[in-house]
């Protein structure tokens, strides 16, 4: 059974671990854990999926609850993937914004065909300055 909270402190060595075992860690500053503490620290609204003591997933955004919300981390622990705790965390994070708030995010490369399936529509002028 899958614990879902948003309040279960998630700590900077779990968030690495979940980050590698779902694939994101090639795309997060796993090596700095500054950076990764930083994170945790600065997010709006984090909501995390526990199978006992054991991080399986996370949804890690920066919002303002009302305008729109910047899902920055959808990370799910490869073994767990396609049982349907990645669109439960979605749900989750969704039900905590405000009724006009947009959910907005940059998909992995291996996960773009994923967001359609569950709802989301691809946005032709997303920019990132590098």
């Amino acid at each position: 059974m899958i614990d879902y909270s948003t309040s279960r402190a998630l700590l900077a060595d779990e968030f690495i671990d979940i980050l590698r075992r779902s694939t994101l860690a090639e795309r997060r500053p796993v090596d700095d854990p500054e950076c990764i503490a930083a994170m945790l620290a600065n997010a709006d609204l984090t909501v995390t999926a526990w199978e006992g003591d054991r991080l399986v997933g996370v949804a890690r955004s920066v919002t303002d609850f009302s305008y729109c919300c910047y899902l920055s981390d959808l990370a799910v622990d490869a073994g767990y993937q396609r049982q349907g705790i990645g669109r439960e965390l979605i749900r989750k994070t969704r039900a905590l914004l405000g009724s006009k708030c947009k959910l907005i995010l940059l998909a992995a490369p291996n996960a773009s065909s994923y967001y359609p399936k569950i709802g989301f529509a691809k946005h032709p002028s997303a920019w990132v300055f590098v």
